[in-house]
């Protein structure tokens, strides 16, 4: 496609992709559509990590292509849905996209503004510039004609925050506009001397109580199931880096229990704490369920103290206060939710064969990538940045091949026409 707005639907022949894109499903893009017949464009949708991924991928081996991006900007997730002072959980070298690594001037763990600094490098070297204002918005296959009839539109989300539905939220809290998601949290300054409900213990709860905390606010973190929280470094050594060098020689089983044990020595016995630890190892469940385990960056100190109060789940909530499931009453002044976003690719997707209801591809990694017709799925494998670098780099490579194959019939198409001209 060329330039000007995206009409209500288009047909696209060959390959087409779609995906979800950013921090484990958290999603900052759309649909991957790549046209293959003679002289129309790959289309990617998402300028987020797994768009410009799969776009660098495809320049590289020559497929022409266009991004749609609903957004007005590169990697709208990190910049406009993200608090200030977060930092790539994992070590530079397992975030990094395919071909071209971290700044060797960066820290090991990137700040927010350095990776979309990076991301917005990434575009430029590979000379990906997104068409912005474009979303998918309704996505079939045409088994007649053989084409993907896509239906865009000017706005459109792909991953939807979760708020969990809870007994007096939105009639004691919502009307005082008391109630936040962590989409919409920066940092704790507004937070100053409140008594703040964070709601949810995965990584954005953990570290939007340490923030609140360093704000001086007095942040209480519900922690309604069982969570893995393992130190970010063991010696100076990334955890996670330690894992997948113990993963090259050992079973996950014995892997996670060693995982296990060295986290008890350096945090001590979280439980004790109300951090109960799910009977299955941490990445067990990450493998099969998709949760990710807890990096600790200093929170857990802070619960030791006291200064986050860790408490069950919610009964309720009244005016200014919140009963727990176990009886107690805390008096709140404001609620964050850490609740997560959930894919919404059914909504717009119509096919049941690839994806589930869930949003998420039937297939578990690493044959998750991949459906019929042309369909793909990038960032899906709830293996963080790694994972979709992965994915890119497979998808690119199915794509190019169907690409110059299409492109050698074409030739020899119009060849077989000249000579046919000739004769006559």
């Amino acid at each position: 496609m060329g330039g000007g707005e995206m009409p209500p639907v288009t047909e696209w022949a060959g390959s087409c992709g779609a995906y979800l894109d950013g921090a484990e499903g958290a999603g900052d893009g759309g649909a991957v559509r790549a046209a293959v017949r003679v002289g129309e464009r790959a289309d990617n949708s998402g300028a987020g990590p797994s768009g410009l991924a799969v776009a660098a991928c495809l320049r590289e081996r020559g497929v022409p292509f266009e991004v749609l991006e609903r957004s007005d900007c590169i990697a709208s997730l990190w910049q406009r849905r993200t608090y200030d002072r977060l930092k790539l959980h994992l070590p530079k070298q397992f975030c990094q996209l395919p071909m071209m690594p971290f700044p060797a001037d960066y820290p090991d763990y990137p700040t927010k503004r350095q990776f979309v600094d990076y991301l917005q490098a990434y575009a430029s070297r590979f000379a990906i510039a997104p068409r912005f204002g474009q979303a998918v918005q309704s996505a079939r296959f045409d088994d007649t004609s053989g084409l993907w009839r896509v239906g865009g539109g000017g706005d459109g989300e792909n991953a939807e925050r979760v708020a969990p539905e809870i007994e007096g939220l939105a009639e004691c809290f919502g009307a005082a506009a008391a109630v936040a998601h962590v989409a919409d949290y920066k940092r704790g300054e507004a937070y100053r001397g409140k008594r703040v409900l964070v709601v949810g213990c995965g990584n954005s709860g953990m570290e939007v109580c340490l923030d609140l905390c360093e704000h001086n606010a007095f942040p209480a973190m519900v922690v309604r199931d069982s969570v893995h929280v393992l130190p970010r470094e063991v010696l100076g050594k990334s955890t996670f880096e330690m894992a997948v060098l113990l993963m090259k020689w050992l079973p996950l089983w014995l892997v996670d229990k060693i995982l296990l044990l060295l986290a008890r020595i350096v945090l001590g016995n979280v439980e004790k704490l109300g951090l109960k630890r799910p009977k299955n190892g941490p990445l067990e469940l990450k493998n099969t369920q998709g949760r990710t385990p807890v990096l600790d960056i200093g929170a857990l100190e802070k619960i030791k103290k006291a200064e986050i109060k860790v408490v069950p789940a919610i009964k309720r909530f009244l005016p200014g206060k919140v009963e727990l499931v176990d009886g107690q009453v805390l008096s709140i002044d404001s609620v964050i939710l850490a609740t997560g976003y959930r894919s919404n690719v059914p909504q717009w997707l119509q096919e049941s064969e690839f994806f589930s209801k869930d949003g998420f591809p039937k297939e578990p990694f690493p044959n998750s990538w991949k459906g019929r017709s042309g369909l793909y799925a990038v960032g899906f494998t709830r293996r963080g940045l790694s994972g979709t670098s992965s994915d890119a780099i497979k998808i690119a490579a199915d794509i190019s091949q169907v690409w110059k194959e299409e492109t050698k019939q074409t030739k020899r198409l119009v060849a077989c026409h000249r000579r046919c001209i000739s004769q006559i």
